[in-house]
């Protein structure tokens, strides 16, 4: 098939890459032409394991091009995805002006028949607004369908290829013959492709991600009570998490869950529930549970240090929101940074890929390690953000040797209390006892 992908962000080069995988003739649309430029030369400006590499193999096979004339691509397209932005607006509701302006040009840009598939995360009756706007100056038929995306930062490449499903909303039997013959490729081992009306289709991946999000601040709710009555969250998540109606997923505690799609999407869901009169009372507790548990260490680290920071020297590990990504939008290290810079630390960083991000927006207020044992000299603790892999079994005793003191705080509960006890360490976790060392 021929198809446009309109933006060229995290989603759209994604889909465009994947789709040009199994065959397709892609061009990826952007206003930007630097991001045009450095695409079309393989570049890709996010890290996202093995996107670059797949990029490049097309661009090299002619099966994906880049270009800032939509004109020229609409009109060689079947198919026409838009992977543009929904921010939020002040108020939290999702602002929809980037795909409405793109719908209102491709009214006037459409020639024969198109699907037009709707990608991004978008307020349920978003289709119907796209659909009229590209119909006022439309005189062909057309299709809009609802496609949400459910990519995995870190994971993006192997979630579109070999989706657990694919949801399609459409209201159009042709529509829907071109999106099964679209996704045949990628669920060949038999995984769904779940057809449904565009409005539900648009819930579904608010739903989708506004659960994931409870249950992560629910387990972290957990985690604290049992640190406050002296039980273990190890062993409460096992054993409930094998429990067949829960399973295991999405229930380790931490210090919060950020990036571009947990906060944004769960914001805009009760945004609109209440624009609707329906009240999300749950999600507007998991927001309050998600802002306190950010930065839960820093009065663990303030109660250790006896209430003054000033002055103190802390090394954080970890600044994107998870490990696989420089992705540091609504990254737990970013507020617990302010924070402790606030309270007079001084402040030396490391990450394996979200460096020059952090380093944008903080510049010279923080330092920052080439290796993640260079952040460790002299310092008076260890704050852990993110469970990169290689922050998981690192050398305790050169780190206890170059700490001007052993204190590790924990938030991604990498290390077992037991062993942390043994080396010498004191050690802070989320829902479990606290290890506290003779020479802290």
């Amino acid at each position: 098939m021929n198809i446009t992908v309109v933006g060229t962000g995290y989603v759209g080069i994604v889909t465009g890459t994947c789709l040009a995988e199994t065959g397709n003739n892609v061009t990826c649309v952007d206003i930007d032409k630097d991001k045009v430029a450095s695409y079309a030369a393989g570049k890709i400006p996010i890290y996202e394991p093995h996107l670059e590499s797949l990029l490049v193999r097309n661009i090299k096979a002619g099966r994906i091009d880049f270009t800032t004339d939509l004109s020229s691509a609409v009109k060689k397209s079947t198919l026409v995805f838009l992977a543009l932005p929904t921010p939020p607006g002040e108020d939290g509701s999702a602002d929809l002006k980037y795909i409405l302006e793109v719908a209102k040009d491709l009214g006037g840009l459409i020639d024969h028949y198109t699907v037009v598939v709707d990608k991004s995360t978008v307020p349920v009756g978003t289709s119907d607004l796209i659909r009229d706007a590209i119909g006022r100056n439309c005189n062909v038929s057309f299709d809009v369908v609802s496609n949400p995306e459910f990519l995995r930062e870190g994971y993006a490449v192997d979630d579109f290829m070999k989706p657990d499903r694919v949801v399609v909303g459409c209201s159009s039997d042709r529509a829907k013959s071109v999106m099964e013959e679209l996704y045949k490729p990628f669920v060949r081992q038999g995984n769904p492709v779940i057809f449904m009306d565009e409005r539900s289709a648009e819930l579904t991946k608010y739903a989708s991600n506004a659960f994931l999000a409870t249950k992560i601040s629910f387990m972290n709710e957990v985690a604290n009570f049992c640190q406050a009555v002296g039980a273990d969250v190890d062993m409460v998540r096992r054993g409930i998490g094998t429990d067949s109606r829960i399973g295991p997923r999405f229930l380790f505690p931490g210090i919060g869950y950020g990036g571009s799609c947990f906060p944004k999407d769960v914001q805009a869901l009760h945004r609109s529930g209440k624009q609707q009169g329906c009240e999300f009372k749950i999600l507007e507790s998991v927001m309050d549970v998600n802002v306190t548990q950010k930065v839960m260490m820093l009065n663990k680290m303030k109660d250790h240090f006896s209430g003054n920071l000033k002055g103190r020297k802390i090394a954080i590990w970890g600044l994107s929101f998870k490990p696989e990504t420089d992705d540091i939008r609504q990254a737990p290290s970013l507020d617990n940074i302010n924070a402790l810079l606030a309270e007079g630390a001084e402040l030396i960083v490391y990450d394996p890929e979200a460096m020059e991000n952090v380093k944008a927006i903080f510049g010279d207020k923080i330092k920052y390690a080439n290796r993640s044992t260079e952040a460790l000299k002299d310092v008076d603790a260890l704050l852990i953000c993110t469970e990169w892999a290689a922050f998981r079994n690192p050398d305790f005793e050169f780190m206890k040797s170059t700490m001007a003191s052993p204190s590790i705080f924990d938030g991604r509960n990498l290390y077992e209390c037991d062993r942390m006890e043994s080396l010498g360490f004191t050690y802070h976790s989320v829902g479990r006892r606290t290890v506290i060392s003779k020479e802290s």
